[in-house]
């Protein structure tokens, strides 16, 4: 590894550092000045800005003839968004899930990435696929500040709660206002940059490995453009603003099924041809992904363990897509393993938790409605 690679790799790190706690402060106080809860803040103005380096490299492969890259690249980015992030800023401290997630946004992003994959079924993702999926993402993103907005008054009495009236009065003024905006531009350009120089240094490294272009959008590029997220995460996982931390995860995933793949399907000649190794394998992984998140989030949010249960996910499926990529003598018998004993394993637990979460829920209600 040469100096400069290096030199890279760690100033990235402090960037993205640095990036993601301006761009929590910003987020939190632009939610209370406009009334839109933590939550929606971190499915929309925080994830789409987190997810800016997966557009940007998406739409380069696009329209620099690597199709594979663009979609490998959204592929990869959702599966660590779920199983790398959710599972580090667990780790970090246990999340609790708040009911909106439960109820709205798990099952929106499994729906939308079951839309993603019927569109790629047929090995191609066309101009109207790609405007279909836009057109889903505009209409979202208003129904979700809107229904936001109905429950101004109740965000202002939390924010003022955990933060204290004095602050909930300073954000409202036009100065606050543009720092508070300048702040948040920061943090992104921040963190865009920051990821740029982590991704050229990593991709550096797994090219002189010999590393195949779909592994590398699959784990380093997918990795490397989701560092804003980890970094936004985890700090607001630290800060305790632990809304901003799952909807900035979930929300990205939404961001990059529907605006990164629309619009690369809408500028790339002839669309985004699907390798049969995404359809048939990686595409298939990244819907197990999303679904896995319903049965622990009914259990009220992530433990610690189960934030380590998802990192020795994630790295089990690196560690397939290396072993098939360099086509190891040792895949057959890890392919067994996994199919064989982990993945159901792994089943079984999700399952388990997942019932007594919503146990747990439905006798909770029951328990409010006889007072």
């Amino acid at each position: 590894m040469s100096s400069t690679t290096l030199g890279l790799l760690l100033a990235g790190f402090a960037l993205l550092v640095a990036g993601g706690e301006l761009l929590v402060r910003a987020a939190a106080r632009l939610a209370a000045r406009f009334r839109i809860s933590p939550l929606v803040i971190g499915l929309t103005v925080v994830a789409f800005g987190t997810s800016a380096p997966e557009l940007a490299v998406s739409l380069q492969a696009g329209l620099g003839g690597q199709p594979d890259l663009a979609l490998a690249n959204v592929v990869g980015s959702n599966v660590f968004n779920i199983l790398g992030i959710l599972g580090a800023c667990a780790l970090a401290a246990p999340l609790v899930v708040s009911a909106q997630v439960v109820r709205v946004e798990v099952p929106l992003m499994i729906g939308w990435s079951v839309l993603a994959y019927a569109l790629a079924a047929d090995g191609r993702l066309g101009r109207w696929d790609g405007l279909l999926l836009v057109a889903c993402l505009l209409a979202y993103t208003a129904w979700a500040i809107r229904r936001s907005r109905r429950e101004a008054e109740v965000i202002q009495r939390e924010y003022a709660a955990e933060y204290g009236s004095e602050r909930l009065a300073r954000t409202r003024g036009a100065r606050s206002l543009l720092v508070q905006l300048a702040v948040c531009g920061a943090g992104l350009a921040l963190l865009v940059v920051g990821a740029r120089w982590l991704v050229e240094g990593a991709t550096t490294i797994a090219r002189a490995l010999g590393v195949s272009e779909i592994v590398i959008g699959l784990t380093v590029v997918a990795v490397g453009t989701s560092l804003p997220e980890v970094a936004t995460s985890l700090v607001a996982t630290l800060r305790g603003e632990r809304d901003i931390a799952v909807g900035n995860a979930v929300g990205s995933n939404v961001f990059n099924l529907l605006s990164i793949l629309g619009i690369s399907a809408l500028v790339a000649p002839g669309g985004i041809p699907v390798a049969s190794s995404l359809l048939h394998f990686d595409l298939p992984v990244m819907l197990a992904v999303a679904v896995a998140c319903l049965p622990l989030v009914l259990d009220g949010g992530l433990s610690r363990w189960e934030g380590g249960l998802f990192l020795g996910l994630y790295g089990a499926y690196t560690l397939y897509l290396v072993l098939a990529a360099s086509r190891h003598a040792a895949l057959a018998s890890y392919s067994a393993v996994l199919a064989l004993f982990v993945l159901p394993l792994v089943a079984v637990t999700l399952a388990v938790v997942g019932w007594r979460g919503w146990r747990g829920r439905r006798d909770a209600t029951g328990r409010l409605g006889a007072r």
